[in-house]
């Protein structure tokens, strides 16, 4: 997945490179930076002195040593003030420095924590933001899997226009399993040995439709075919649509060569995303799967949500589902 976002310790990531969030003189100190020399180990201090320091918005890379990082990228993010002293484009400029650096060399994958965003006071939701559009830009002209480390949730917000229109759909719309069973126990006739054989059938039907599970059936075109077709109808290309779905490009190609391709929900969800199909379109697409949306699935809530809204940007979305806990696409 090309960008993701992740509530996990940086240090125990596996991937080409991590980035530390380092003071300027890069010889180790507090929060995520003391956490990364301490798993390193000393040798990382060592070759630190040797970079002579870093200014602010730029970064250096070392070895990553006791890390199961390969490398280590030191950038030197902004001390928040007030927002009108060039903040934003240091902070900015932080990610920037760090993907070109790995993209030079030759990182497949890469994690950030959020710069900035701890001693150094940059409002969280604002320095996500930064680092949520700068690594979207950085992947319409490169291939990296990236990885942003929300490690602590408190004072987390997405913060967006819709954001109370959502909560107001998910209490609408949402209906938790459990409450639907014992609305249905509740409302039958009671009999010796029926209730148990009821309550029983009704856990499996609930838990196949919240898979979203469909009854096997010909279709005329595959979920492969369809993709293809709104592709060229869309006048898109195959980077274009991996890219706006949030898929790399070894997944991708394995629905343009198999027309029998059985995707996962996810990777179904973020196509018709890419697609922006409307929800007509959205469903039929999901059906071509076998899966289908359930008002008992609260990932599946959020999904209907945006589509119904027309909103298509998937790294939005997925701010939305990292707030409520749940998986990204």
């Amino acid at each position: 997945m090309p960008l993701r976002i992740v509530r996990q310790d940086i240090t125990k990531i596996e991937c080409d490179a991590i980035v530390n969030a380092a003071n300027s003189s890069l010889l180790g100190g507090g929060g995520v930076d003391g956490a990364i020399h301490k798993a390193a180990g000393p040798k990382l201090l060592e070759e630190c002195r040797g970079l002579h320091g870093c200014e602010t918005g730029d970064a250096k890379i070392t070895r990553g040593y006791n890390l199961p990082a390969k490398y280590v990228i030191h950038t030197v993010g902004p001390v928040y003030n007030d927002g009108r002293h060039g903040e934003e484009e240091l902070l900015i400029s932080c990610y920037e420095k760090s993907l070109q650096i790995a993209a030079d060399h030759d990182c497949e994958s890469i994690a950030f924590p959020l710069i900035s965003s701890g001693v150094y006071g940059y409002p969280k939701p604002e320095a996500f933001r930064v680092a949520v559009d700068t690594c979207e830009n950085f992947l319409k002209d490169h291939e990296m899997d990236i990885s942003i480390c929300v490690f602590d949730k408190r004072g987390y917000d997405i913060g967006k226009q819709y954001d109370s229109a959502l909560e107001e759909f998910i209490d609408q719309t949402y209906v938790d399993e459990s409450e639907k069973r014992f609305a249905r126990f509740r409302n039958m006739p009671y009999g010796a040995g029926t209730a148990k054989s009821i309550i029983v059938d009704e856990e499996v039907c609930c838990q196949e439709y919240t898979m979203g599970a469909m009854p096997d059936f010909e279709l005329d075109e595959s979920f492969s075919e369809m993709v293809l077709r709104k592709i060229d109808e869309k006048g898109m290309t195959d980077p274009q649509c991996y890219k706006k779905a949030n898929i790399d490009r070894k997944l991708f190609s394995k629905i343009r060569s198999d027309p029998h391709y059985n995707p996962s929900k996810k990777t179904a969800v973020a196509l018709g995303i890419a697609l922006e199909l409307p929800m007509r379109e959205f469903e039929e697409l999901l059906r071509k799967a076998g899966l289908a949306l359930s008002n008992s699935n609260l990932f599946d809530v959020i999904i209907k949500f945006f589509v119904s809204k027309g909103i298509y940007n998937i790294f939005e979305i997925n701010e939305a589902l990292f707030s409520k806990d749940l998986e990204t696409l």
